[in-house]
């Protein structure tokens, strides 16, 4: 399914207006069938919600966007495209649609994530390089995120072979600035992806954003060096949850940048010592999941509309501490395509906040 002309400007405007989260807007075309139609339903939907209905994104603006992608050279793929990742796709906050410029034959290819220290030692510098370099020539697209250290390392030696930059920031804006030569380079001998607009600079919630694209696109991560905070560890759990694989370079003990890996070693990872042994991990899966199951877009209306009692049950389960949508339908009794209809409304007055884990609660 392509997207063009007006359909492609509401789709866009959809996605980029406020409120409107990944999960939120397949919800939308799923039960309102186009955006154009989804974008009329907001207001109400909202007043339903017991909140003021969001702002729309400025028609005007996304008309920019459009022109400015054009003029970069770049293109968008959009959930439900032949073009769009396909294990991406799996997972429930897919991004609606991605910004890429580069060579998209490298979406056809078994990709694996390698991430792990911006302020990496030299030895896991070159290991992250090496490995890098042998799943390139193994026919392997490796995926990381442009940032300094581990990243950069592992970019540097995949470039001949097929690597893939995701950016938090928009795809005209390298971050940090001394990757921009690497950005660039990647975009032309490999593939730049990005979810957020042109001109968009990366704020702090962006990068968990960029991280499940990452943890999503790939069969498997790899995390060379990460200390117990790093935001790596963020990346190899995103890829457990998505059933891929989770592999980790041991280090030494006595390092601090190392006990990240050596405690998801400890927790199940994969130990790895080079780019056989990841290729051995990811080679019995990697034919069955070059090509998702697309997902379901046609309008699923709600047999019977909530009514104002359901919707103060379900206000009154909810509080500050999240909850799952599962046990919200146990203790309700109530069908599920009806609470998912009342969570939507919450959601778009501002007043719901989605989690991990299908995990819902007080904004």
């Amino acid at each position: 399914m392509t997207h063009t002309g007006q359909d492609l400007l509401d789709r866009l405007r959809l996605i980029r207006s406020a409120n409107i989260g990944p999960i939120t807007y397949f919800q939308l075309i799923r039960r309102f069938g186009t955006p154009r139609a989804a974008l009329d339903a907001i207001p109400e939907l909202a007043a339903k919600g017991g909140g003021k209905a969001p702002r729309l994104a400025d028609m005007a603006d996304i008309v920019r966007e459009v022109e400015a992608v054009e003029k970069l050279g770049a293109r968008y793929l959009f959930l439900g495209q032949g073009l769009y990742p396909s294990l991406l796709a799996e997972i429930d906050t897919a991004p609606p649609a991605l910004i890429v410029r580069g060579d998209l034959a490298l979406l056809d290819r078994p990709a694996v994530a390698i991430v792990g220290a911006r302020n990496a030692s030299a030895a896991a510098m070159r290991f992250a390089r090496e490995l890098g370099r042998g799943l390139a020539v193994s026919g392997v697209a490796v995926v990381s995120g442009l940032a300094r250290g581990i990243d950069t390392a592992a970019h540097q030696g995949a470039l001949g072979g097929g690597t893939v930059g995701v950016i938090a920031s928009g795809i005209d804006i390298a971050y940090p600035p001394e990757n921009a030569a690497l950005q660039e380079d990647v975009a032309l001998k490999g593939l730049l992806i990005a979810e957020q607009p042109p001109g968009r600079e990366p704020l702090a919630r962006h990068f968990p954003f960029r991280n499940r694209i990452i943890a999503g696109m790939t069969l498997g991560t790899v995390v060379v060096e990460a200390a117990p905070k790093s935001g790596s560890l963020i990346t190899a759990r995103l890829a457990n949850e998505a059933g891929r694989e989770v592999m980790a370079v041991p280090g030494s003990p006595l390092d601090p940048r190392a006990q990240g890996c050596n405690l998801l070693i400890r927790e199940g990872a994969t130990l790895i010592q080079s780019a056989a042994d990841v290729l051995e991990m990811i080679q019995p899966i990697s034919g069955n999941r070059l090509r998702a199951a697309e997902r379901d877009y046609r309008a699923e209306p709600v047999d019977a509309e909530p009514t104002d009692s359901d919707r103060r049950i379900v206000q009154s389960l909810l509080s500050l501490t999240p909850v799952s949508v599962d046990e919200i339908i146990r203790q309700s009794a109530m069908h599920p395509a009806a609470l998912q209809l009342i969570l939507l409304e919450l959601e778009i007055a501002g007043r719901l906040e989605r989690h991990a884990g299908g995990r819902v609660s007080c904004a």
